[in-house]
């Protein structure tokens, strides 16, 4: 991955009259070019004065300003559920570990701002900690500007979902990139956490294309973090990108032709969580049934993103590992999956039309409300989940993914099928249009959206029976 897996909205220059924001007003910067999958922080697009007003925007302004929806975490908890579930079953007792390269230098005043603004409670604690060595001082560079928002992302949304959870955020001093870059000092922080038993459930908002590795034996070499998880009963996640079914080599900008998938979340210890759109209302109700997200094609999104008409790749990961085999979890879709191991294994909302309301306030970009997509959302959407369904459980339940595959062959009412959309993405490249054809969604597991999506007040106990 070449920066963080969030994706900041970006766009040209727009005005628009709305009713209490005052004018709308883009931060005019370098459109992405065509080839870029992930977009670095200055890329963004925010609403004026949001800092003074502590005002985000509402879904039907996004519509008004830029064709697109945009979300609150109040609307995201509505839709899977969330407030239908047990009094107190909030992630009390539970810690949500979130590794990211660099941090954010203000993730502490973020999260109260984005708490008071939309009237969660704060957690119980948050810990910031650096056992792989000591993160440099902050610039306001774009690698530096894109670790911070992908930041603000994670713990501001895994909060979201299960706020009475502690949150212990893991920055390591090295950016992860393509191929092996960043992952030593990833997995030495993860294998402190692990030991020194500090949390249930880790999210990791990055993921590399399988091939970039220099060689399988590379790989299976950075393992040992997740072979320590599973055998000290704590769940790892891992997003499964944004480029449907492509992604990039080692270069960070050429696609591959043909389709391909992302390390960790196709490791068997990893729940690799992929993207889906929802269409909601302004009270967080489903206007639609969810669908694997896919803005390949949209111009508007396409607009509001790369200041272009695309296409460009703006789709869930998924696909079949080149590197693992299938795991047995997975023999009861192995006509799906064939002899790979098969990503992603669950999905959330990632879908840019459909993006979430994140606050940041770094340097090197204007304090305010940012819109935010990709399957960086989904990944810390559902660690808020697994950290619910451990409080439930009442003890950490480790690899969860042979639960997940038991819970599809037994029709578990938690489990929403995904049954539209795919990950096919075109885009130009080498003088000419280039199409990479995915996987569709179809019912049951599938390659676009795994097992599905999920419905909270049914799928947390489910789960919870591991």
């Amino acid at each position: 991955m070449r920066l963080p897996r969030a994706i900041f909205a970006a766009a040209g220059s727009v005005a628009l009259a709305t009713s209490g924001l005052g004018t709308v007003v883009p931060v005019i910067a370098k459109a992405a070019p065509p080839s870029a999958t992930v977009l670095i922080a200055p890329d963004i697009v925010r609403f004026d004065s949001p800092a003074a007003t502590g005002r985000p925007p509402t879904t039907a302004q996004c519509r008004q300003a830029f064709h697109i929806a945009c979300y609150s975490p109040l609307q995201i908890r509505q839709a899977y559920g969330i407030p239908k579930l047990p009094r107190g079953i909030n992630g009390t007792g539970q810690t949500i570990v979130i590794v990211d390269s660099f941090g954010s230098p203000t993730i502490t005043n973020d999260l109260a701002m984005f708490d008071n603004t939309y009237g969660l409670p704060a957690p119980p604690k948050l810990t910031i900690i650096h056992p792989a060595g000591q993160v440099p001082p902050y610039q306001p560079t774009s690698n530096r500007e894109g670790w911070a928002g992908e930041t603000s992302l994670d713990v501001e949304y895994a909060h979201a979902m299960a706020p009475g959870a502690k949150i212990l955020l893991v920055e390591t001093p090295t950016s992860e990139n393509e191929g092996t870059t960043g992952f030593p000092q990833i997995v030495a922080a993860e294998k402190y956490v692990i030991s020194h038993h500090m949390g249930g459930v880790i999210s990791q908002s990055f993921s590399t294309t399988e091939q970039t590795f220099p060689s399988r034996q590379s790989l299976l070499a950075l393992r040992g973090a997740y072979k320590e998880a599973a055998a000290n009963g704590v769940t790892v996640l891992a997003a499964a990108g944004d480029s449907g079914a492509a992604d990039v080599h080692l270069n960070g900008s050429t696609y591959y032709l043909t389709p391909v998938t992302t390390w960790p979340d196709s490791d068997p210890l990893v729940t690799g969580v992929g993207g889906t759109q929802l269409r909601l209302n302004a009270a967080g109700q489903h206007t639609a049934p969810d669908q694997v997200w896919n803005d390949t094609g949209s111009v508007a999104t396409n607009e509001f993103i790369f200041g272009n008409h695309g296409p460009n790749p703006l789709a869930g990961g998924g696909g079949k590992s080149v590197m693992f085999a299938r795991p047995p979890y997975q023999n009861g879709v192995r006509q799906v999956v064939g002899s790979s191991r098969g990503v992603p294994d669950i999905a959330m909302s990632g879908a840019c039309n459909g993006a979430v309301n994140v606050y940041q306030s770094f340097k090197g970009n204007q304090p305010g409300w940012y819109q935010v997509c990709g399957t960086s959302e989904a990944t810390p959407l559902f660690a808020g989940v697994v950290a619910l369904a451990d409080q439930v459980a009442g003890h950490w339940l480790g690899p969860i993914n042979p639960r997940l595959y038991q819970m599809l062959a037994e029709q578990a009412h938690g489990l929403v099928d995904v049954k539209k959309g795919n990950n096919n993405v075109s885009f130009s490249q080498g003088g000419k249009r280039n199409l990479v054809l995915g996987f569709s969604a179809a019912p049951g597991y599938d390659l676009a959206s795994g097992v599905g999506t999920i419905y909270a007040p049914r799928f947390v106990p489910e789960l919870a029976r591991k």
